[in-house]
């Protein structure tokens, strides 16, 4: 039997309409890739315009007008920088030194403290939980006094792990927020089929709930890096000494300029090599991250 008029109607309304909502597909598609480009371009410019004039000559990085490539490649503002100040490797070094003792402190305890919130119940369990959050209500700058005069009394100022110890203290928040929901998010029947199996709780924790939750550990490591790679203020206030500089405070001596007059070459350098390592950190442990931070955010 031959189909009806109207069957076959309805039959061509529903082939155009698929074909109809593909086309508002690929446009809209279309239309965020090439938003997204456009922003990403806005973001990495900048970026892009630091390195090349970073490998201009010095006199090429700091004539008027600029030119937009290098007409010939040049490391001089790179070798400017070996000689500025205390050279570019203390400040490196003292940068280096900061991050990784404050990564190592905050991943430390904030393990500790996620997975005993977690797995634990003990009175003022609340209570000292809330008063961990509570340093996120302190404006920063307010309290640098009082650390100051405590560090003085524990013979800690102007030095490296001082300035580690406060930035320990402000990433203790967020870092012991996203453990805690990370531990949470784990089923407890494996921590105690473990238990069973004879592990202690140090042991489940090691062997078992931390591997788990690495995902996690990693967004609070990667975190506390960047903090402390660029944090100017705290470095500025407890270190007196200037072989103990970090990068950060090396930059902003630069900016200034001897005289008022600003070497823009050994800037940009500078400004690459602090850009370099934490570029590199996050395109190494991204999927870390992204993983991470859902998995804390999952658990509230």
């Amino acid at each position: 039997m031959a189909p009806s008029s109207g069957t076959a109607a309805i039959t061509l309304a529903r082939g155009r309409r698929p074909a109809r909502n593909r086309r508002r597909s690929a446009i809209a598609g279309t239309g965020y890739h090439l938003f997204s480009a456009i922003l990403a371009s806005a973001f990495l410019l900048p970026i892009i315009g630091a390195v090349l004039n970073s490998v201009k000559s010095p006199a090429e990085a700091n004539q008027q007008p600029p030119t937009w490539f290098p007409q010939t490649f040049s490391l001089g503002n790179y070798e400017k920088l070996s000689s500025y100040g205390e050279g570019i490797g203390v400040y490196l070094g003292n940068s280096v030194l900061i991050s990784v003792l404050s990564v190592g402190g905050t991943v430390f305890v904030t393990v500790l403290a996620g997975y005993g919130f977690s797995r634990f119940d003990f009175r003022g369990k609340r209570l000292l939980f809330g008063s961990t959050l509570l340093i996120l209500m302190v404006p920063y700058a307010t309290i640098l006094l009082p650390l100051y005069i405590v560090l003085g009394s524990l013979g800690l100022t102007n030095t490296v792990f001082g300035v580690a110890l406060i930035l320990i203290m402000f990433q203790l928040p967020f870092g012991v927020i996203l453990m805690r929901n990370s531990f949470e998010s784990i089923p407890r029947e494996l921590e105690e089929a473990a238990l069973v199996d004879g592990c202690s709780d140090i042991g489940v924790l090691r062997r078992v709930s931390l591997r788990l939750v690495m995902p996690g550990v990693v967004t609070v490591g990667l975190f506390s890096f960047i903090a402390s790679w660029n944090e100017f203020l705290a470095p500025l206030i407890f270190l007196n000494d200037g072989s103990q500089y970090t990068l950060p405070i090396m930059l902003v001596s630069l900016q200034s300029g001897a005289y008022g007059v600003v070497d823009y070459g050994a800037l940009q350098a500078g400004i690459v090599l602090s850009i370099a390592p934490v570029l590199v950190v996050y395109l190494f442990l991204q999927r870390y991250y992204v993983s991470g931070l859902v998995n804390g955010a999952l658990r509230g």
